[in-house]
């Protein structure tokens, strides 16, 4: 596949972004307010040091695939600054998603880590999705995926941290086979 598709790929999934996720007042409140709602997710907003917020995070692919997404970063409750999320995959892939994700900081520590300028996530992280979707992680051990029902069945994944970091998703639309974060980058710029 040649670089003019894949940037028609990802031409097309940022559109798809946009028209998931019209204007809002206030994205971000919306979306820690979802979140929030989750009690598997209730404890992180408890005892986390920080967490960054990504709204829509819109992923596309056809053998070839990127992700993007734009969110914020707090620390105490108070944004610390911005970031962006992108992620090229390449393999068995086929569709395209719309989803939010938080990531929940353990300490000053991992907090730092994801704040230095340039983050990955390596292939052993995983996320659990707070509404009925797919979770997978893929790491030494092997590949792994499974299912989350929701809260509404009170059938929820247990999760703690991984490296000091904790992922939620929560699907807003699309259908993708594939459901890893491993391979996501992220870069941060400080509030000014």
């Amino acid at each position: 596949m040649n670089m003019h598709r894949i940037i028609l790929i990802i031409a097309a999934f940022t559109l798809v972004l946009f028209l998931v996720n019209p204007a809002q007042a206030d994205k971000y409140a919306n979306t820690i307010a979802v979140f929030k709602k989750s009690e598997a997710v209730q404890p992180f907003f408890k005892s986390a040091y920080g967490y960054a917020v990504f709204p829509t995070i819109g992923k596309g692919g056809i053998g070839i695939g990127g992700a993007y997404g734009e969110g914020q970063v707090y620390a105490g409750g108070k944004v610390t600054g911005t970031a962006s999320l992108a992620k090229l995959s390449i393999g068995f892939q086929l569709g395209g998603q719309a989803f939010s994700q938080m990531i929940f900081f353990e300490d000053k520590r991992a907090f730092n880590e994801f704040t230095s300028g340039n983050f990955e996530f390596d292939a052993t992280a995983s996320a659990v999705a707070i509404t009925a979707g797919v979770q997978a992680s893929a790491g030494t051990e092997g590949a792994s995926a499974g299912a989350s029902a929701g809260p509404a069945t009170g059938a929820q994944a247990k999760i703690g941290y991984h490296k000091g970091m904790a992922v939620f998703v929560h699907a807003k639309g699309g259908l993708m086979y594939e459901a890893a974060i491993g391979g996501q980058k992220f870069s941060y710029k400080p509030k000014q």
